[in-house]
């Protein structure tokens, strides 16, 4: 589903990622960043083409789809959208933000991320000028405060600085990686995800390595 234009004037907020498979830690990101930064709605925008993630295997769209879908359908705030994935090519964020500024004027966007996510952000294109077109909303365990003289980040954009909008959402040890590495060994995963993914998991028998599904 592509979003199509909305008129009011409000907030809203995309969490991207490759969702592979999608987790509690996404969701609860996603409700917080809502809840904290009054958002109409949250889009989920699953990456068809990740470059960060070229050289590695990443499960079929049509599964990390509708996981998203299984995993949102109980909250009517939530969205998915299909954009990166219709788009030729690589998913980048700025094209992406670019889109929805083009079809929702009247909106704010707030741009969901994670904390490990900004300290690369300079490696994603044309992240000076992304900087400057969104809010962003950098998810970080308790305790970690964001701050820009840390070294790490001094890479960054100073204008960055002005958009960047902190959020604490409480220190959950999961992971896709973690889930995948648990499936392939045949070991639990349930309470690591919604119910509805774990399912859909076991059907399609994702993530083993005689299971299909896998994209190059």
């Amino acid at each position: 589903m592509i979003i199509m234009e909305r008129t009011d004037k409000s907030s809203f907020g995309i969490l991207g990622g490759t969702f592979d498979p999608i987790h509690y830690g996404h969701l609860i990101a996603a409700e917080y960043a809502r809840c904290e930064f009054n958002l109409t709605r949250v889009i989920f925008m699953p990456a068809a083409r990740p470059p960060h993630k070229q050289l590695e295997y990443v499960l079929a769209e049509e599964h990390r789809y509708k996981m998203v879908e299984l995993a949102i359908k109980n909250n009517p705030a939530f969205e998915v959208s299909s954009l990166e994935m219709d788009r030729e090519g690589y998913s980048y964020t700025v094209d992406t933000i670019e889109y929805f500024l083009k079809n929702c004027p009247e909106q704010e966007i707030y741009f969901i991320m994670g904390a490990d996510s900004l300290l690369f952000m300079d490696t994603w294109k044309e992240y000076e000028r992304l900087a400057t077109l969104c809010k962003f909303v950098v998810v970080t365990r308790p305790g970690y405060i964001l701050d820009k003289s840390d070294k790490r980040l001094q890479h960054l954009p100073s204008g960055l600085w002005n958009n960047i909008r902190g959020l604490q959402i409480p220190g959950l040890d999961i992971s896709s990686s973690d889930i995948r590495k648990r499936a392939a060994e045949g070991r639990p995963i349930k309470y690591l995800l919604p119910p509805g993914v774990e399912e859909y998991i076991d059907y399609h028998y994702l993530y083993r390595e005689e299971g299909t599904g896998y994209d190059k």
